[in-house]
This record gives structure tokens, sequence and C-alpha cells, in this order.
């Protein structure tokens, strides 16, 4: 079946499997939202594919996503960390890694949850956008913003407004299909 996709997957398999299965379906599982969270700031400067292609290596490396493990990692850690091939081996991203995980736990304890905190950027709900075309779709918006200053202000690291755009995107807090994109349909509510 030929199924019109957003023109960011292209014609590359690793990315019609992310767009066609994860790419703005709503995350909930607090895991999962910081694999994203870890993932889209390791990603900036470079392109998703490549993240997307060391994902698994990801996994490997930072114990499943495990934050309450993340957050022990010591320069031991951080020093084999920037030995392994399976991830992008830059000291900042993996530091900031570290540090976005004792902040993450923080705000689980404060808030029961980072579901909790992070989906009142959006109040609860999808933002349901009608794109037309990929030019279209912004690099960030005042939400995006808004999330960004204020994990900048709890500590973190790598959450630039266009890196939290990204998260939002990925994690469906916004529906930034094209409109002739499959998957847009799929995900209204």
């Amino acid at each position: 079946m030929n199924r019109h996709r957003c023109a960011w997957a292209g014609d590359n398999a690793i990315y019609h499997a992310y767009h066609d299965t994860e790419w703005g379906v709503p995350v909930h599982d607090d895991r999962l939202l910081f694999e994203f969270l870890l993932l889209e700031g390791a990603q900036a400067g470079l392109s998703w594919i490549t993240i997307l292609k060391k994902r698994a290596g990801y996994r490997a490396a930072f114990d499943n996503f495990d934050a309450a493990k993340i957050a022990h990692y010591g320069p031991t850690k951080i020093e084999s960390l920037l030995q392994d091939a399976g991830i992008v081996r830059n000291r900042l991203k993996i530091q900031a890694a570290v540090n976005n995980a004792q902040k993450f736990l923080a705000i689980q304890e404060e808030f029961g949850s980072f579901d909790a905190f992070i989906w009142r950027f959006v109040e609860g709900q999808p933002i349901q956008n009608k794109w037309r075309s990929l030019a279209a779709v912004p690099a960030k918006t005042t939400e995006s913003d808004a999330m960004s200053k204020t994990l900048i202000q709890r500590g973190f690291k790598f959450v630039g407004s266009t890196i939290c755009y990204a998260h939002m995107q990925a994690t469906g807090m916004v529906n930034d299909h094209t409109i002739d994109c499959f998957r847009h349909r799929e995900l209204q509510p």
C-alpha cells in the first residue's frame, strides 16, 4: 500500500518506521518521555537520522534510559561513554544527560510524574495543527519557548526552544503531520 507521508520521511526505511509508528503519538510514559528528552538533546547540531541509527546504542549505553541509574553516573562511567561508538561521543551532551536525569527525578518527586509536569505546556491535550507543507511547520512556538524557559530555570541542559519543540512533536504534544499525510488523520482525537 502506498501511503502519503510527511515530506521529511523521504524514502528512508528508518524514517518510515519512526514516522508511521512513533512520531506524533501522544506519550505519557515517563521513561519514554525521558528517552526522547535525552535523544533530542543528543541530536542538537546533528540530523535526527543519526540519532535514530544510534538509538539501540543509546538504550544499551544509558541503561534503557533509566533516569534513576543515569543520575548516579560518575566520572568513570562518563569516560566509558566517551569511548562508546554506539552513541554521540560528546562530553557536554553526556554530562547533560546525567544532569538532566537528576533534574527529571526532581520533577517526578515534585509533580508525581514527569508526564504531569510536561503536558501542562499544552494543557494536557495534543495541539492539532493543520500544516499544508513541511515549510509551514515552525521550528519553535510560544509553548516550546515556555517549556524551554522553565526547564532551563530548573537546571536542564540542551533544552532550547527548538529542542523542546522537537520533543513536543516526537511525543505527540503537537500533531505536526501535514494534512496530506495519512498519520495526520489517524492522530486526530
